[in-house]
C-alpha cells in the first residue's frame, strides 16, 4: 500500500475490523498483535496500531510510547513461549504501509543472517555523517 492509499485498503485495517482473520496474540485500546503469515521463525509476532498510521514518525508520542512498552513486554512472553536466546525487534515499514513491529524469536545457532551488510567510515567520515544528522536535528528536540 502506498501512503496516499486509503486506509479501507490497509490489510492491517482490515484485521483490526476483523474483516480478515488472524491469530491474535494481544490486543488493548491502542495496539493488536498477531502471528505473521508469512513468519520468519515460528513466534514471528506484529504489534500494531489500531488506528491507521503509515510511517512511525506519524505516530503520535503517546501511541508509540504505548506499543513499545507493550512490545517490551511481549518480546519477555515471547522469549520464554519459545526458549529463545532473544527476540529481534524490528520496524521496517516497506512491506505494509501501516506503522507496524516486528518481534522475531531467534536462537543464536539458527543460521538466520542479519537484516542488512554491514561496512565501515573511512577515517574522518563518522564524525561529516554525525554533523550531517546534528544539522537536521531542531534545537527543540527533548525527549
Amino acid at each position: 500500500m502506498k501512503r496516499d492509499e486509503k486506509k479501507e485498503e490497509c490489510i492491517f485495517c482490515k484485521i483490526v475490523k476483523k474483516e480478515i482473520p488472524s491469530a491474535e496474540v494481544y490486543e488493548d485500546e491502542l495496539v493488536k498483535a498477531f502471528l505473521d503469515i508469512n513468519p520468519v521463525t515460528y513466534g514471528h509476532t506484529l504489534l500494531i496500531t489500531k488506528d491507521h498510521f503509515p510511517l512511525m514518525t506519524d505516530v503520535p508520542d503517546e501511541v508509540v510510547s504505548h506499543a513499545f512498552k507493550v512490545a517490551k513486554r511481549l518480546m519477555k512472553n515471547i522469549k520464554k513461549a519459545y526458549k529463545a536466546d532473544f527476540v529481534t525487534l524490528a520496524v521496517v515499514g516497506i512491506d505494509v504501509c501501516h506503522f507496524h513491529i516486528h518481534l522475531i524469536p531467534r536462537k543464536r545457532s539458527d543460521g538466520i543472517p542479519i537484516f542488512w551488510p554491514t561496512g565501515e567510515y573511512e577515517e574522518g567520515e563518522m564524525e561529516r555523517e554525525a554533523e550531517r544528522i546534528r544539522s537536521h536535528i531542531s534545537k527543540d528536540l527533548k525527549v
